[in-house]
């Protein structure tokens, strides 16, 4: 069996690599916490003229034509990174919900600007309720004429004070309707919520936005249906972007330890030590097999579904434990906001709620089983 990437995915891999660690180091990421907007412009700008925006988009849409495993590759390194920025709500939730489910016209005007790093899109899924579930949307659409009339609170909104457009699952008569949502109309409020990773997340409140009917995403009344397989191949992404930053943990720990002395000899000839690094290395070998599995079979349009619970449910944990054992292994100078352990650890915890707990997919898991 051949695990390996493709000579053209290693080459994105190390340009990706390099780059970031050039134009995104950990100082950047340390300083976008406090910063109103979250990301840099001249950024998310350079990615675009890399193609990055537009790498997994059709090429009849602006976009560059390559896979999900391709997209996998260049998110893992970002998750290496800490890359800060409206990437993976617009790429990932907002980008796939077009091309899945945009009529003709929607993905010819959307898709080309979204490549071009021109329009920021988000996506409004959950409410106070806290879940992912979208068989549980409250935020209610009125039919109004040739309009709809949005009411209600969204919260965890990524980059919502930047998007250009807000996808927003709502009720409907007939069912959950999704909306393309565009974030100049009069009655959207926005609030930032205070995050374990200081991620720009927003409460977003529409008090009776008007929405025109051709703005609606799909069929109406089976948004919940249609934004279901989104969600898998976000949860995967998701897993994807955790291993990139599983990995950096556990080469910090080793170059710590090694260098680190204590009773005359490094902390890593320790047994514990030893043990908690080979804890780690077992940990992020399997969520990457697990992770580029489930890539794999979206990319091969193959069943994905009980790859992607189960990836989701065991990345969420093992992600935490990296960072955990990284924590332990390296002590107290590790948890000091000028380390860049916290950086991971942090977003190890957010990572791990975003698209479902590990309960959550485990839940799905247990459906499969019929139990």
């Amino acid at each position: 069996m051949n695990f390996g990437l493709s000579e053209q995915q290693e080459m994105l891999k190390k340009m990706a690599r390099d780059f970031l660690a050039t134009e995104c180091p950990k100082s950047l990421v340390k300083q976008m916490v406090s910063n109103e907007r979250g990301y840099p412009l001249e950024l998310w700008d350079k990615m675009a003229d890399l193609g990055w925006i537009g790498l997994a988009f059709p090429e009849k849409y602006g976009g560059t034509g390559g896979s999900f495993l391709d997209l996998a590759v260049l998110l893992e390194e970002m998750g290496r990174a800490c890359l800060p920025g409206p990437f993976f709500c617009t790429v990932v939730l907002s980008g796939m919900t077009i091309i899945e489910m945009g009529s003709e016209n929607q993905k010819q005007e959307l898709l080309p600007k979204i490549a071009q790093g021109k329009l920021i899109v988000t996506l409004a899924l959950t409410e106070p309720g806290g879940s992912y579930n979208i068989d549980k949307v409250t935020v209610k659409a009125v039919a109004d004429g040739n309009d709809y009339i949005i009411s209600g609170t969204k919260l965890f909104v990524p980059y919502a004070h930047v998007a250009d457009y807000i996808i927003c699952a709502a009720k409907t008569t007939n069912g959950v309707t999704l909306f393309l949502v565009d974030t100049k109309n009069p009655g959207i409020r926005y609030t930032l919520l205070k995050t374990i990773d200081g991620d720009k997340q927003f409460d977003v409140v529409f008090n009776k936005v008007k929405v025109s009917k051709k703005n609606i995403l799909g069929k109406e009344g089976q948004g919940n249906i249609q934004l279901r397989e989104v969600l898998r191949k976000a949860a995967v992404a998701k897993c994807i972007e955790m291993v990139g930053g599983a990995q950096p943990v556990l080469e910090m720990t080793v170059d710590y330890v090694k260098d680190r002395k204590q009773f005359g000899v490094p902390v890593g000839s320790f047994q514990a030590i030893q043990h908690h690094c080979a804890n780690m290395l077992t940990d992020i070998d399997t969520s990457r097999f697990i992770s580029y599995k489930a890539a794999w079979k979206i990319s091969e349009k193959l069943p994905y579904a009980t790859e992607a619970a189960m990836a989701k449910a065991w990345v969420s944990d093992a992600y935490k434990r990296v960072t955990k054992l990284g924590h332990q292994s390296i002590g107290g100078v590790s948890l000091m906001e000028d380390h860049d352990m916290p950086l991971y650890s942090k977003r190890a915890k957010a990572a791990e709620l975003m698209l479902g707990d590990a309960d959550f997919h485990r839940e799905i898991l247990a459906q499969e089983l019929r139990l």
